[in-house]
This record gives C-alpha cells, structure tokens and sequence, in this order.
C-alpha cells in the first residue's frame, strides 16, 4: 500500500495527470460531469490502494488503467445524462480543429476509444499502450486498424448524406 502523500506531491499529481485523466474519462462517458467523478474516483483510489511504483511511467499507466476501468464501470451502472458537447471539448484541451476526430473517436466502443485517444490524442505508442492496458501489442494495432474502420466507414456514411 502506498503511504499518504504530501499535499504538494498530491497536487503535482493531479496538475501533471489530471487533463489527461479527464480526456481519457470524457472519450469513454461522454459527458464532462461524469468523466469528473470519474477522475475523482481514480484520484482516490490512488490515495488508498496506489501499490509501490517502478517510476512515473509505471505510476502514469496504474493511473490510465484505473481510470479506464472506473469510467467502463460507470458506463455499467449509470445511464448516460447527455450526449457529448462540442463546447466541452475546449475544455478538455481539444482543438477546435481537432473536434471531428475527436466526435469519431468517442463514437466507438470503449475498447476502441481508449486506444484511439492515448495513440491519436495522448501520443502513445502501441508498445507503450499494450504495456498501460495490459494486451498485446498485436491486440492494440488490431484495435487501432478497427477504429481506423470504424472512422472512415462514419465519414463515408456522412458524405454520402
């Protein structure tokens, strides 16, 4: 178990952390208020239950892992209040030139939605991204040419209209 941690530390983690917790959050719910408690949530969970880290990088991917299982979790249990805002994704650190393939990629199942934002949006790669989500480097290559699909089957649909 991790011992409490300094205030300081505390909040370099969630400056450091939190946007990216919170887009990650935002892709799979689709709603800001809920992708907020879930960012809560992964914030606590950390202050309770954070195992012995091997590095920030090891600390970043226990972060993404959780958070990524906290908000399918939601998705379980909570039915979804609204649809995804366009204004809300300023707030989120998404470009206004970036909001069409951002809109793709929250149109996607989670499995995909998660590689897609940490590949395309977080700038991962899949070797980094197999290791966060704990899968084969294959399964996320295989994951991002599925989403890739997806899109461009969305975007074919929509020119078509």
């Amino acid at each position: 178990m991790a011992q409490i941690k300094s205030e300081e530390e505390i909040n370099g983690l969630v400056n450091n952390y939190g946007p990216m917790i919170f887009r990650i959050c935002y892709c799979i719910l689709c709603n800001s208020e809920d992708a907020k408690d879930a960012v809560q949530e992964t914030f606590l969970k950390y202050l309770t239950k954070a195992p012995e880290f091997n590095g920030e990088e090891h600390r970043k991917a226990w972060l993404i892992k959780v958070s990524s299982n906290i908000s399918k979790n939601m998705l379980m249990f909570r039915l979804r209040r609204e649809a995804a805002n366009l204004e809300d994704f300023a707030d989120i650190g998404i470009s206004e030139k970036d909001y069409d393939d951002f809109e793709f990629i929250m149109s996607l199942p989670a499995k995909h939605k998660i590689v897609m934002t940490l590949y395309y949006v977080e700038g991962y790669t899949s070797k980094e991204i197999a290791e966060i989500m704990n899968i084969s480097e294959e399964a996320v290559r295989k994951r991002l040419e599925k989403g890739r699909k997806m899109i461009k089957k969305e975007i074919e649909t929509e020119e078509m209209l």
